[in-house]
């Protein structure tokens, strides 16, 4: 089983003939899922999503995929192939296009519906090619065919691919519910057919290898819903992410079962769902949907919201509830379903949310204390299914941390995939096919490209941690007034310190050290400014680390006189 080195170098150019697949995004981390496939000189993207920041990530609002491998050769690329409509799937779609607007983008009705929906707020119009399960198209050098999978969003596709080079299988996010609420099951014929085929490198979601056994179908939880409904007081507030058309739909029914009225919160909930019922995925009962403007027409009992914020999103309409800074007041008897599972990384903010709520006196129900959420994904059993049915000649686990990524490996171990045909990576880490047989060659450059407001990679692990050390140590200004002749302190230091829970008293046990050291500095001879500004940092910081332990951010200004 391989994995990444750290001192991989820049692969060698790709053997004529071969196939190089290149990681840019979800191979150790769930989200900002990306894929280049290259192949006698032409490139295939599979996916282009993001990954929302957490709590290490202060004031950012995305993270993107790094382009820095592909911007050189974006008339390379054939096509955008996206597998569903995942945010982590599809939202960095907007920023690739921004690159090259022409990019031919390939996917099911409902992901280019969504994808278009996203472009025209980013004012581009997309080239797009729809699809559906059994359709072949030809990109290029690359001869692409897309089988139904099953997952939390209607329309969802795997997609196979074929080059003189060999052939890939990527299964994109996908699990075996035998019991769909859309009736669309995961094509096992097709799997089986195209393993009969040969499958060269079987790229497939890891997210739930570690889960043994078999996802739960999504209309178990129907009862669940129902007794919630049942049960509740006042008002129904339900809490999922924007583009699941399936707990939506199980939402919908539920409130004509018990005669309420629903309405959609938020603008991304109100964007989707809207395509969603125009293209006929989402089955609105009638006289159910109401606007939200006419709520207060209504008696408590019988409303329903549903609205986003299942992750904690501080700036979702949920979290904004929580923090009262909502137009819905949140009281008690109302019941709050959070209709969802945890995004590794999300669980302190989903926790506050859920806290927040319990004290404005909510009964919150969630998937820890009830069984309101099944996953999208495809357990262990699900997974073994699988290896046993398309029998590949190489295995590349994708979607997953770390942790998933080995479980997935060891899952095709056991299927009886040789351990040396199975690769274990993370985001840039190359993998070549050549002659059957797929390994490592080198690295590509794999960074986080963040978006902070308006600006797309400006922002760099240096502000970031200047971000938090102000939220973590706060900072401390240091000013001081030298001679301009001869360098000696003639006023000051000043200190001003905010974060801390001393009182600014105590800062007076450094000002003695402070203009000795500034005493010794000019002494020797030192009289630039900027110098002096490191002499104060180093004697402040010092003595910060061993009086009170801690480590601000330090802003020295030396003003001449």
């Amino acid at each position: 089983m391989s994995h990444p080195h750290p001192d991989l170098d820049l692969p060698e150019p790709l053997v004529d003939g071969g196939v190089r697949v290149v990681p840019l995004g979800g191979l150790g981390e769930i989200g900002r899922n990306m894929t280049v496939v290259e192949h006698r000189g032409q490139l295939l993207v599979i996916d282009c999503g993001v990954l929302f920041p957490d709590d290490h990530h202060p004031g950012i609002d995305l993270i993107l995929p790094d382009f820095e491998f592909i911007k050189d050769r974006l008339d390379d690329i054939q096509a955008v192939v996206l597998t569903h409509g995942h945010e982590d799937h599809i939202g960095a779609v907007p920023y690739l296009l921004r690159l090259r607007p022409d990019l031919p983008l390939v996917g099911s009705t409902l992901t280019l519906a969504l994808v278009e929906a996203k472009l025209k707020e980013h004012r581009i119009t997309p080239y797009t090619l729809g699809v559906r399960e059994g359709d072949r198209e030809r990109l290029g050098h690359f001869d692409c065919e897309f089988v139904a999978v099953n997952h939390s969003i209607p329309d969802a596709l795997a997609v196979m691919v074929r080059t003189s080079g060999g052939t890939l299988l990527h299964t994109g996010d996908f699990k075996m519910d035998q019991l769909p609420l859309d009736g669309r099951l995961t094509d096992l014929r097709a799997f089986a057919r195209l393993g009969e085929e040969g499958i060269d490198l079987f790229l497939t979601d890891s997210t739930n290898a570690e889960v043994p056994g078999f996802t739960t179908p999504e209309r178990e939880i129907a009862s669940a819903v129902d007794k919630v409904f049942r049960h509740a007081e006042r008002r129904i507030i339900v809490a999922c992410f924007s583009s699941h058309v399936h707990r939506v739909q199980q939402v919908l029914d539920a409130a004509e079962k018990a005669g309420r009225k629903v309405a959609m919160v938020g603008r991304s909930m109100v964007r989707n769902m809207g395509i969603a019922a125009d293209l006929g995925y989402l089955h609105v009962p009638d006289g159910v949907l109401v606007d939200i403007k006419k709520l207060h027409d209504l008696p408590d009992d019988q409303v329903v919201l549903v609205c986003t914020g299942s992750q904690g999103e501080p700036m979702a309409a949920l979290s904004r509830m929580a923090n009262r800074d909502h137009r819905i007041d949140v009281g008690p008897g109302d019941t709050v379903l959070m209709a969802s599972s945890l995004i590794p990384g999300n669980e302190n903010a989903v926790y506050r949310v859920i806290n927040g709520l319990m004290r404005l006196g909510a009964n919150v129900v969630h998937k820890g204390n009830a069984k309101v959420h099944v996953s999208g994904h495809a357990s262990a059993g699900e997974l073994l299914y699988c290896y046993n049915i398309v029998q590949p000649r190489n295995v590349m686990p994708v979607h997953g941390e770390w942790r998933h990524l080995v479980a997935n490996a060891e899952l095709a171990i056991a299927t009886g995939v040789p351990r040396e045909r199975v690769v274990v990576v993370e985001d840039g880490v190359v993998v070549d096919l050549v002659d059957g047989r797929a390994s490592i060659a080198g690295a590509v450059p794999c960074g986080y490209v963040y978006v902070d407001g308006s600006s797309v990679g400006a922002a760099d692990e240096t502000l970031l941690k200047d971000r938090r050390i102000l939220r973590d140590e706060g900072f401390i200004s240091v000013i001081v007034v030298v001679d301009s002749m001869t360098g000696k302190v003639v006023a000051g230091p000043e200190i001003t310190a905010r974060g801390f829970v001393e009182d600014e008293v105590v800062f007076d046990d450094v000002m003695p050290q402070l203009v000795r050291a500034l005493d010794e500095a000019t002494a020797n001879g030192v009289t630039d400014t900027y110098q002096l500004q490191q002499v104060i940092r180093r004697s402040v910081g010092g003595w910060m680390g061993r009086k009170i332990r801690r480590r601000p951010m330090i802003i020295p200004m030396v003003v001449e006189a």
